[in-house]
């Protein structure tokens, strides 16, 4: 049995018929016969797209028809119209409209699963399905990410793909949307499931013929709709690109509010300001502390920590970070403050002491801006008001709802109960609606040939790279051991959430992705850049050191490999001097 969702609702169980996987082995170049080196069957190889030219653009408006969907515009836009990072898109049509408006039983307000689609003159044969972040509301410019903070490397619509982007199912910022239990379920994974056969049918009316390759990829809350996709729409993508994977969102918010708890018991620091229980100097001390145990485990003392699974075991956050004997002076952490800090990088706990979300990695990236902006700020003002009305059963009106009070009146054990309860009105709970069905079943994809790239900034301070490392490795195992034929994970070291901290920040995998998938080349490294001095478009990262080169490149190598300094090198700004072992 495997499961797909339904297009209205909840999921469904459907068998899988025996005469759609031999369709679908016609279809793929090799077919799904032969063997692979370790005598086990291998994996189908996928065809290479081919594109066709754009018809009429604006008779989309009128020409165009699909269920439930009601297109607003159509309008072909010159190169140039539109720009990124400074530099000019292609020529397209963008297209907006919206699907199953309604209006809802449970606030009176009226709902739709808003879009853009966004489709190149020059079309390459390709979808990409654009998962937007944070609690979506809004529809953002429909260009497909390629990996990392890649503001100058390019998009995935000035490479030629057809790119769609939606609002998921509500239009409002905020968490207010949780009130209705169907905007829920669309926020969830519904909207990808509505949206994906209208959008790849309105590719075909534009084009003359549906896309040959479908893709499907974000960053955050972006990589937990891909990661869900994975298990929810297998069969309708032939590539998944995950960055910083939130597949377990409602309890990483938890951690985070866990965290803050944890910050207010530091003498004098408020739930005003969460800062002063760690601020810049002490963290930047802390980073310090955990380069000198662990930055040369990789044979280069370069401020990049690459083997992070040795530094987990070599660094002690008790013994090898100062600890003040008198007044805290940014060169030493007070006893109290170590008391307090210590269970945010252990992993958030219930009342009982069990751990509910992983561990945040020591590495250099503490010191970075993205942890200050999730650790201090984020965990009052957005964590908490998800946790009260997106997820939690039953929801609480954002009406006088305050953030700061929820967090420091509501223990994280009655937000863990609000978040896995369901009722006669919410019949899913947050752990079912906001996570992958079987996140290390992927066998689907697998099978018919799809590949999956995951990347995660170690420092990530919001998503837990641990929590990726663990997921990966649970694929590992149900895989025999190695998944590395269809999925791989690149840590980013020194890297926050999606991008910044002193990291090699940089990077394309969506061309790598398609090389995997449709030419059978595996993606045996990638290479990042770091951002240097400010651009016009303002793209630089302010947690680079100064003694980093402009433009300093490295490999990211597939876990669990760690990018090591060769034998006899000596320029520490290169890539080529680093190999993945």
């Amino acid at each position: 049995m495997t499961k797909i969702p339904d297009v209205s609702g909840p999921v469904r169980p459907v068998r899988v018929a025996s005469h759609w996987i031999a369709a679908a082995c016609a279809a793929l170049l090799a077919g799904c016969g032969g063997d692979g080196d370790d005598g086990s069957a291998a994996l189908p190889q996928l065809a290479a797209a081919t594109g066709a030219p754009l018809g009429a653009c604006a008779d989309l408006a009128s020409t165009f028809s699909f269920a439930n969907t009601t297109i607003t515009s159509a309008a072909p836009l010159a190169a140039g119209t539109l720009t990124v990072a400074g530099s000019p898109v292609g020529a397209h049509c963008q297209v907006r409209g919206e699907m199953y408006r309604r209006t809802s039983p449970q606030d009176g307000n009226g709902y739709a699963i808003g879009f853009e689609m966004r489709l190149p003159n020059s079309w390459n044969g390709r979808f990409f399905y654009q998962a937007n972040g944070g609690l979506d509301g809004s529809v953002g410019t429909a260009l497909g990410a390629i990996g990392g903070s890649a503001p100058n490397f390019s998009n995935a619509l000035n490479m030629g793909f057809a790119v769609i982007s939606s609002d998921a199912g509500h239009d409002t910022a905020g968490p207010a949307f949780g009130i209705d239990a169907q905007a829920r379920l669309d926020y969830g994974y519904n909207a990808a499931v509505k949206l994906t056969p209208m959008a790849k049918a309105l590719i075909a009316s534009a084009y003359g013929k549906g896309p040959d390759r479908s893709y499907f990829g974000g960053c955050s809350n972006g990589g937990r709709h891909t990661l869900l996709a994975t298990t929810r729409l297998p069969e309708q993508y032939d590539g998944f690109l995950a960055g910083a994977p939130g597949y377990r969102l409602p309890l990483a918010a938890t951690a985070n509010v866990f965290s803050a708890k944890q910050l207010l018991l530091v003498p004098g620091t408020t739930v005003d300001d969460l800062s002063t229980a760690f601020p810049t100097a002490e963290r930047a001390m802390v980073s310090s502390a955990i380069l000198a145990k662990c930055d040369a485990l990789d044979g280069a003392t370069d401020g990049i920590v690459q083997d992070v699974a040795a530094c987990q075991k070599a660094f002690d956050f008790t013994r090898d970070v100062p600890t003040c004997s008198g007044a805290r002076d940014g060169t030493c952490l007070s006893a109290d403050q170590k008391t307090a800090l210590a269970p945010i990088f252990s992993g958030a706990t219930d009342s009982t002491g069990k751990k509910f979300y992983a561990s945040l990695a020591y590495d250099a990236g503490i010191s970075g801006t993205s942890f200050a902006t999730w650790k201090f700020g984020a965990s009052k003002n957005l964590d908490t008001g998800a946790i009260a009305t997106v997820w939690g059963v039953p929801p609480i009106s954002q009406t006088g709802f305050v953030g700061s009070d929820y967090l420091t009146s509501t223990s994280v054990d009655t937000m863990l109960a609000a978040i896995a309860a369901t009722d006669s009105t919410y019949l899913e709970s947050a752990l079912s609606f906001m996570q992958p069905v079987d996140p290390s079943n992927l066998s689907t994809l697998k099978n018919r040939g799809a590949k999956v790239m995951v990347y995660h900034g170690v420092s990530d301070p919001i998503f837990m790279h641990d929590d990726t490392v663990t997921w990966y490795e649970n694929l590992r195992s149900a895989n025999n051991g190695n998944a590395s034929d269809f999925a791989r994970f690149y840590a980013v070291p020194g890297m926050g959430h999606c991008a910044g901290g002193p990291a090699t920040d940089q990077f394309d995998m969506l061309t790598p992705l398609v090389n995997w998938v449709e030419k059978g080349q595996a993606p045996d490294s990638v290479i990042a850049t770091a951002r240097g001095l400010p651009t016009a478009a303002g793209a630089a990262n302010v947690d680079i050191p100064t003694s980093w080169a402009p433009g300093r490149t490295r490999p990211l190598c597939p876990y669990p490999q760690v990018a090591r300094l060769k034998a006899g090198a000596t320029d520490l700004e290169s890539a080529s001097s680093f190999s993945c072992q």
